[in-house]
Formats: structure tokens, C-alpha cells, sequence
């Protein structure tokens, strides 16, 4: 172990037993390793209860499908989330659920895989800082996808999984840029998505969020949000977005499983929302704070 290492907190769920997170290691012949032949979700718990578990699960099964890959059965990964959540012992936890399709000889023929291996990763939340939520963020419009250049032309937006070096260069582009989230665009110029969150406008008191046909992961704090607005009287619209429309809003916010919502207040050098979260902003946060801890 390592100095680093030794400051890794929490614990992680690999090949059937908890360990230390300083600890846990995947062998270099995991394909999760090798090619991000992998799945995952992402989720927090709210006083000691995973938030939208179900719903997450419905995702990462999705998204395992779409690329042929077998997962563990619900019961197992539940009783695996129970029994590393309880290890950490903290209410308020990230968890990271990982599905590789394993290990096996070298070669890109997914038949090489010995079987699905289920990794969690549990840790007390890291959450933003009260100042975010209170004061809002500054976003970059990068003009990248969550695909990498030269990538697939056909590439799933709605598969999750570990292959991410699209948003990773990304969000180091928009930390160039002095932002803290990158938004992200189509191969035509319209915004998408965050690097790891959806965004919404607000307009003349009405929602709009880009619809999934634009290529985008379907957050589930996304859909949420939507429904959360429509049951009190708050329009919401999908449809496309530019990034003039962004830089014209009159509020804008993000949302993600474990920030929930972020307001913006900044887009490239542009101030909107008068600089500081807007009115239907907050109304929302509200609204998503309420239902979230009554779950």
C-alpha cells in the first residue's frame, strides 16, 4: 500500500467479501480493466436508504443488455449494497455499482470472459459545497460528446458504461476554463448533457431540457425533475437546444443522482439568472428535497 492508498476511504465489494477501499484491487486481466467492457451506476443514499435503487437498477440492467452482457441478479447486488453500506457505517453514502463482463485471455471476443464480476464502491458522500447550491456554478460549452472522436458513429447514448474518456477530456477542457461542470454537444452544435449530469433552462417561467433523441444518457434525476414540475403546475418542455439558448435563459440548473440539483449562473464568460439561482431553480430543489427524503 501506498501513501495514497492509505487515504482512500471507505469500503469496496469485490468477488464476494468487503474490503478496505485502500485494499481492493481488480485483476489486470478484467476486461473492465482492459477495454471498459463494463456497466455502472451511481447513486447516494438519504439517511441511510439508497435513493431511486430500483430505478438504478432498471438502468444498469438496460445498459447491460444493450451491449450483451449478463449482470447479478437484484437480490444479490442488494444484499451486497446492504452489507458494504452497513461496513461503512454513515448515513449519507456514494455508491458506485459496477458490472465488468470479466476476466479471461487478452482479445477484444467478449466469449473470452470467464463471468460477470459486481464490484461496489461505498463512501460517505462528497457533496457540494453549501455555497454551490446557494450561489450556483459556472458551466463551459466544450462541443464534445460523451464519445470520443473517431469513436462509433453508432454508439448508444443510453448505455452507461466504463468507457468514459469522452467526458473525461471534457471536463479537463472546462477545467481549463476556470468551470466546474463541461456541457457537452452533438456532432450539429446542439447542448446534450453535463459530462455526468443533464441540464435544464428555464424560460419565461417554463422548463426546457434537451430531449433524449439529441443523444443523451436519461438521467434519473432527469426524468424525476420533470415529473416532480408537471405535478405542481411547472411546464416542462424537451426539445433542442443551442448554446445561445443557454446563454439567453433566464435561470439554468443541472442535476445529477448524487448533487441533485445545481444552479448555474454562469455560462462561459455570460452571467444568467441575474448571477445568482433563479426562482423556479430553487422552487425545485425544494420540491426534489422533499420528495428524495420522504423515499
Amino acid at each position: 500500500m501506498n501513501a495514497a492508498d492509505s487515504k482512500i476511504a471507505g469500503k469496496v465489494w469485490i468477488d464476494g467479501a468487503v474490503v478496505d477501499a485502500a485494499l481492493a484491487r481488480v485483476p489486470v486481466f478484467d476486461r473492465g480493466f482492459l477495454y471498459g467492457d463494463s456497466v455502472y451506476e451511481v447513486l447516494r443514499t438519504f439517511d441511510g436508504h439508497p435513493f431511486a435503487l430500483e430505478e438504478h437498477l432498471d438502468r444498469l440492467e438496460g445498459s447491460a443488455a444493450r451491449i450483451e452482457m449478463s449482470v447479478p441478479s437484484r437480490d444479490e447486488i442488494r444484499a451486497a449494497i446492504d452489507a458494504t453500506c452497513l461496513a461503512v457505517g454513515h448515513p449519507d453514502l456514494y455508491i458506485r455499482i459496477v458490472v465488468t463482463r470479466g476476466a479471461g485471455e487478452i482479445g477484444l471476443d467478449p466469449a473470452l470472459a470467464d463471468a460477470p464480476r459486481l464490484i461496489l464502491i461505498v463512501r460517505p458522500a462528497s457533496l457540494p459545497s453549501k455555497e454551490i447550491y446557494e450561489s450556483g456554478v459556472k458551466v463551459a460549452v466544450v462541443g464534445r460528446s460523451r464519445s470520443i472522436p473517431g469513436g462509433p458513429a453508432n454508439t448508444d447514448p443510453q448505455v452507461k458504461s466504463g468507457n468514459y474518456l469522452g467526458s473525461v477530456l471534457a471536463v479537463a477542457e472546462a477545467r481549463r476554463r476556470g468551470a466546474y461542470e463541461a456541457i457537452l454537444g452533438d456532432a450539429v452544435g446542439r447542448i446534450t448533457e453535463g459530462s455526468s449530469s443533464n441540464i435544464f433552462l428555464v424560460r419565461g417561467g417554463r422548463i426546457t431540457t434537451p430531449p433524449l433523441s439529441s443523444g443523451l444518457l436519461e438521467g434519473i434525476t432527469r426524468r424525476t425533475v420533470i415529473h416532480l414540475a408537471r405535478k405542481n403546475s411547472i411546464a416542462v418542455d424537451e426539445q433542442p437546444l443551442w448554446p445561445a439558448d443557454l446563454a439567453r435563459a433566464d435561470e439554468a440548473f443541472l442535476t445529477s443522482s448524487v448533487r441533485g440539483i445545481v444552479p448555474i449562473v454562469r455560462v462561459d464568460g455570460i452571467q444568467i439568472a441575474g448571477g445568482r439561482p433563479g426562482e423556479v431553480t430553487r422552487r425545485v430543489m425544494s420540491l426534489y428535497q422533499q420528495f428524495a427524503s420522504a423515499r
